[in-house]
């Protein structure tokens, strides 16, 4: 009698083994692959500042120079020969070698007790 209870319980032993083996083999091979990163994502990550600005501005000018831009240089960054933050002025120097000249829209403001005003309002106030 007693062997029996023993075996019953190995083999329940047993068979809540195989579950949680399975459940854990479950969520590993659930997890679908991730679709590769488009280009101009991976160019994205590495711009910084007004980096996005000003691909998005010489997309508007270029922007099937841009693209093919972007292909290449995600594709240096797949092969790790480009890394780093790379700035919107850096970036904007680089399209204007490349001879893609394009203007950006510039907006000079003026920080003043911790507001920013642009130099219209800055001009129509009264001196004090």
């Amino acid at each position: 009698m007693s062997s029996d209870l023993d075996l019953q319980r190995q083999k329940r032993a047993l068979e809540l083994r195989r579950k949680m083996l399975q459940s854990q083999e479950k969520p590993a091979a659930a997890q679908p692959p991730k679709p590769p990163e488009s280009a101009r994502d991976i160019v994205r990550k590495i711009l910084a500042g007004r980096g996005a600005e000003v691909m998005e501005t010489a997309r508007r000018y270029y922007p099937a120079e841009i693209q093919r831009l972007e292909s290449s240089i995600a594709a240096l960054v797949a092969e790790g020969r480009l890394k780093g933050p790379i700035s919107g002025e850096e970036f904007y120097a680089f399209l204007k070698r490349l001879g893609l000249a394009f203007s950006m829209d510039v907006k000079i403001r003026i920080k003043e007790h911790g507001e920013l005003k642009s130099i219209e309002e800055k001009l129509r106030q009264p001196s004090t």
